[in-house]
Formats: structure tokens, sequence, C-alpha cells
């Protein structure tokens, strides 16, 4: 399947196919929905936190440490907290 882009993964989840091609176990997906409901419900903190969360998230991805951590402080946010380079940076 040509998925591309940030929602490749929503597209692919309400086909019931992987981006392989393969089938998604219909346990996964209900299971999948049912968390994101409830995550859909909870209340939000603020739209600057999540927007953090989902770069760091994200951006580790695709930046090296030093990059990611220099790049969120010159946006104005604080830089990259321990928990966060011990879980998304310690393991490469």
């Amino acid at each position: 399947m040509p998925f591309s882009g940030p929602e490749s993964v929503d597209k692919a989840i309400e086909s019931g196919l992987d981006l392989d091609g393969s089938s998604i176990p219909l346990e996964m997906v209900k299971l999948y929905k049912e968390v994101m409901e409830k995550e859909g419900a909870r209340k939000r903190s603020g739209v600057t936190k999540s927007m953090r969360n989902r770069i760091v998230r994200s951006g580790a991805k695709h930046f090296d440490q030093d990059t990611l951590n220099q790049r969120l402080v010159k946006a104005g946010w604080e830089g990259l907290k321990k928990k966060e380079i011990d879980f998304f940076f310690n393991d490469k």
C-alpha cells in the first residue's frame, strides 16, 4: 500500500492493513481504537505542551540529540529533559 506522511498510520489502521499490505489482527485494531477513544476524551493541559511532546517523539527519529535540543531551545521551549534523553537517545 502506498502510504506516506503523518496520516499514513491512521489510514492503514482504518483500512485494516499494515503498511506492507498484511492484515492487522482485529483484536489489535479494537484495542487501538478503544485506547484512542479514551485518549480523545482525556482533558488536555495545553497545546504548546502537546506540540513539544510530539516534536520530541518524532524529532528524535530525525535529528541527533544536540540538534533537537538546540532547535527546541531556539523555538522557545525547554531543552531536552534527562528522561527524554535517556529514552530516545541512549539506545542509539
